[in-house]
């Protein structure tokens, strides 16, 4: 097999799970380090990779609101420190704000008071991690197919997959219909800023939000949504038992890799949360009768876009292990970040997708050159 990226189909279109494990790879190295040099190197591979292989879908457009909404997480954050406070102490006094008294029962809280450098800096490093692990997740709406993710759930979690693909998919249409709003305000020399234009095109965009959701309401009861087959009460109660204690260890095994200190435990306890919950899953789809049309097979390009991203992540917690110095640098004294080598190229393992994912085809590049002269006009 060659590894050279086919033009995508809908035969070969890559699995939509594959996409989500590669985001919550780079999630993962993005939350085990404050260093902003490698939190900007995650956030231009998942841009990069959005850029080279999204589709003009109107979920694929969304990636650049979580960019703004990253960016206004970093905002908030710095707002917060200027005016509640930090705990970090700091001798680069910046400005000084009135600060507010508080009562005794509210001793260690400040508002207002002494601003130093480095407690903005801490501020902008938080901000930034939790800026970044934002942008992955938009990196995995912008690329993974919400009806393919929702085809390929197991039966047991249909319902709940429904549920979950229409709230992912609201915030992308919703930004594709503000945008066509927009556009077409602007074709008709109206204003597209301001609290007015606001207000007027927020009336659309929710009436446009009520059509899909009656059009989604009435497709679901065409299709007989909601019924199920008859399944033993024994088999039911181990299905409860093995799918809540699989997602019990699931979750307990993910704040382990997410935290500073769970990395021992973490991944064991997740690898037998998973294979708890996929056991009752597997049972739990005994009472579904739906049935698939096409189903989406996980090959060769799936394993290697998916494992890029455990390779990331994998990587960052063994790093942050031996050199933990170098992945979250102080504040006090406040000097520059460094630039790892090492962590830095594991994370451009992440980079792999772009070129072993299927590429979409752009209309704009294979469309005929129009004649320039009289002669290509009539053939002569």
């Amino acid at each position: 097999m060659t590894l050279r990226a086919p033009e995508a189909n809908r035969s070969n279109a890559l699995h939509a799970g594959a996409w989500w494990l590669w985001a919550l790879g780079l999630a993962t190295a993005a939350s085990r380090t404050t260093n902003p040099l490698l939190l900007g190197l995650l956030v231009g591979v998942a841009g990069y990779v959005v850029a080279a292989r999204r589709t003009d879908a109107p979920w694929a457009r969304s990636y650049g609101a979580f960019v703004k909404l990253g960016l206004v997480v970093i905002g908030i954050r710095l707002l917060f420190s200027v005016f509640l406070g930090s705990p970090i102490p700091g001798t680069h006094t910046l400005f000084t704000l009135p600060e507010v008294p508080m009562p005794d029962w509210a001793k260690g809280v400040r508002i207002g008071g002494r601003v130093t450098a480095e407690q903005l800096v801490f501020a902008l490093y938080d901000g930034s991690k939790l800026a970044t692990l934002l942008i992955c997740v938009g990196a995995a709406n912008a690329l993974a197919n919400p009806a393919r993710l929702l085809k390929s759930l197991p039966g047991a979690l249909y319902e709940v997959g429904v549920a979950v693909v229409v709230a992912m998919t609201f915030a992308p249409n919703m930004v594709a219909d503000v945008l066509r709003l927009r556009t077409a305000r602007r074709l008709r020399g109206r204003p597209t800023g301001g609290i007015k234009a606001v207000l007027q095109v927020g009336l659309p965009v929710l009436e446009g939000a009520l059509e899909r959701s009656v059009a989604v309401a009435a497709s679901m009861d065409a299709r007989g949504y909601g019924r199920s087959a008859h399944v033993p009460p024994a088999v039911r109660h181990t299905t409860t038992v093995l799918t809540i204690g699989g997602l019990l260890g699931v979750c307990a095994g993910s704040y382990g890799l997410l935290a500073a200190e769970g990395a021992g435990f973490g991944l064991p306890v997740l690898a037998v949360g998973l294979l708890a919950a996929m056991a009752g899953l597997r049972l739990g789809g005994r009472r579904s009768i739906r049935t698939r049309y096409r189903p989406d097979l996980w090959g060769t390009r799936a394993w290697l876009v998916a494992g890029s991203g455990a390779a990331v992540g994998g990587l960052m917690i063994w790093a942050g292990s031996y050199d933990p110095v170098v992945l979250h640098p102080g504040v006090v004294p406040l000097v520059a970040p460094e630039f790892p080598l090492w962590p830095a190229a594991s994370v451009l393992i992440g980079l792999l997708p772009a070129l072993v994912a299927p590429a979409h085809r752009d209309p704009a590049a294979h469309r005929e050159p129009a004649a320039t002269d009289t002669g290509k006009r009539t053939g002569q």
